[in-house]
């Protein structure tokens, strides 16, 4: 196996999508491939695998070139030291547990006698010994998964890359596994990439986010600098934050559509204004008190998300509330119709864009 990091640089055509987007990656760290649906993320992975071929760049693993497309240099993807596990698992139906995971063995040259005694090796350390013999017909959604997860780990991966591993696990079972693909990703070796729409995914699973966006990256860093300082608004719907662009200076943020809020900040120049959903407060009437932000807006449309309520205010700007259940009764908000928001400067927080 050759180590190292992933050095890539990738730049692909297919039909509207353009991506162009460059991503690394260390052995010490979980990566997590995040974006909305048609942003390049499942391509991108698939460029890394040697299924995509690179109109530009390159792909790098340590000192191993994959992809170098001004070199004319391209690994074809069974040459490469990289193991993927799709959403689907993609098992080979007609064959056992064992011959599933002996297969990618197999596929790199090994002995048949070999290659079953390390797949039986592998079936034990995902805690599925015992189902060594049994058909993908008769598993689980989450052993079919530690299977797919076996049978790529035993080749000795580089780079493991994971596209949507959890998407066809039902929910009442998804938390187990999710805890125990954690485990598994942290206990192997080389760089590990996972794709996923699921922000709880992304959170539990990895230890740094990449933000793909329009083919383009958005932002990226560790979990905590992205949930806290999102730098798109997707990224702040992701975990549930209202995000604002605009200009800072002399205690306000002026928006693009010439709207603005009152802040308490230093920064000056072009910022982000986050704002938590339960620092806003909504009325039916315009309110009277200390908060230096109201406007007018329209209640339109209502989300139950465990003991809150959020709510959708069309305005200037447009913003998202969270209320209790019994707040959300007494102002009729089901009803929709006009409302009144107001956030206190001291809630809003700015930083530098």
């Amino acid at each position: 196996m050759n180590g190292g990091a992933l050095r890539a640089d990738v730049a692909v055509r297919l039909g509207r999508l353009d991506l162009q987007a460059r991503l690394d990656a260390s052995p010490e760290e979980i990566v997590a491939l995040v974006g909305p649906n048609g942003a390049g993320k499942t391509t991108l992975l698939r460029a890394l695998a040697g299924l995509v071929p690179l109109e530009a760049g390159h792909v790098n693993l340590g000192d191993l070139v994959l992809d170098d497309a001004a070199a004319g240099t391209h690994l074809t993807a069974e040459r490469r030291p990289v193991g993927v596990v799709f959403g689907d698992h993609l098992l080979f139906p007609h064959l056992s547990a064992l011959d599933n995971v002996a297969y990618g063995l197999r596929a790199r040259g090994a002995r048949r006698g070999d290659a079953r005694r390390r797949a039986g090796e592998w079936l034990e350390r995902m805690g599925l010994g015992d189902h060594a013999s049994s058909r993908p017909a008769t598993l689980s959604a989450g052993q079919a998964q530690r299977v797919a997860l076996a049978r790529a780990l035993a080749t000795g991966p580089a780079l493991l890359l994971l596209d949507e591993p959890l998407s066809a696990i039902d929910a009442a079972a998804k938390g187990d596994i999710r805890r125990r693909l954690r485990e598994d990703l942290s206990g192997a070796p080389g760089v590990r990439v996972v794709v996923t729409h699921d922000p709880v995914d992304a959170m539990t699973l990895a230890d740094r986010l990449v933000v793909l966006e329009g083919g383009r990256v958005t932002q990226t860093g560790p979990m905590a600098e992205v949930t806290t300082r999102p730098r798109s608004p997707w990224v702040a719907r992701l975990v549930g934050l209202n995000l604002f662009r605009g200009r800072s200076g002399g205690g306000r943020l002026t928006l693009a559509d010439g709207t603005g809020l009152t802040v308490t900040t230093s920064v000056e120049g072009p910022a982000f204004a986050l704002v938590h959903p339960r620092s806003v407060a909504v009325h039916r009437h315009r309110p009277e008190g200390s908060a230096r932000n109201t406007w007018a807006g329209t209640a339109a449309g209502l989300h139950l998300e465990s003991d809150r309520v959020r709510v959708q205010v069309d305005g200037a700007p447009p913003i998202v509330a969270e209320v209790t259940p019994a707040a959300a009764a007494e102002l009729r908000l089901a009803d929709g119709g006009p409302v009144w928001i107001s956030v206190k400067a001291t809630e809003i927080d700015v930083y530098p864009a």
